[in-house]
């Protein structure tokens, strides 16, 4: 019986810690006891309706809100078994193992850019949809977001420093 409340008790911080780190959580200060792991959040979350079943593309933007970097390593889905994390050089797109969240810093993902790939699609969602993915980090622990599906041609607000293109 003390076995079985303790697990629960862990568990209960477990799913607190996890909020706390996605956001989702209301203003609970920093109950962290140990400061140097990466705060991360992340905002603007959508994917266009995709075409066909064949791909989609993820976009979005990750804080880091610590004096400690961290690296976007990989991502699930129950959408999609295969996520692949995506840079775009030179107008290519390729598959890459991470990228760098910069300490006090952000990640954008975004159209003609850096994002995430959903390939070989279990349904095409649609407009309105949402669709959830959970992010992986080299140092912090996974990060559950919520993508709205959005029409093909959305483009999301671009932020004060950002340019047209």
């Amino acid at each position: 019986m003390n076995a079985r409340t303790t697990r629960t008790l862990a568990a209960a911080l477990s799913l607190t810690a996890a909020l706390a780190i996605s956001g989702c959580s209301s203003d609970s200060g920093s109950a962290s006891a140990s400061g140097d792991a990466p705060k991360l959040t992340v905002s603007g979350g959508y994917m266009p309706e995709p075409v066909n079943d064949q791909m989609a593309g993820a976009f979005m933007v990750i804080k880091n809100g610590s004096k400690t970097a961290d690296k976007l390593t990989g991502a699930t889905s129950p959408l999609s078994d295969d996520l692949q994390v995506h840079e775009t050089k030179d107008q290519k797109m390729q598959q890459v193992q991470s990228m760098d969240v910069p300490a006090n810093g952000e990640l954008k993902l975004e159209r003609g850019g850096n994002h995430i790939m959903f390939m070989g699609l279990k349904n095409t969602p649609k407009v309105g949809d949402k669709v959830t993915v959970e992010l992986r980090f080299e140092k912090s622990g996974p990060v559950k977001v919520e993508l709205d599906v959005k029409e093909r041609t959305y483009k999301a607000p671009t932020s004060t420093n950002g340019s047209s293109h």
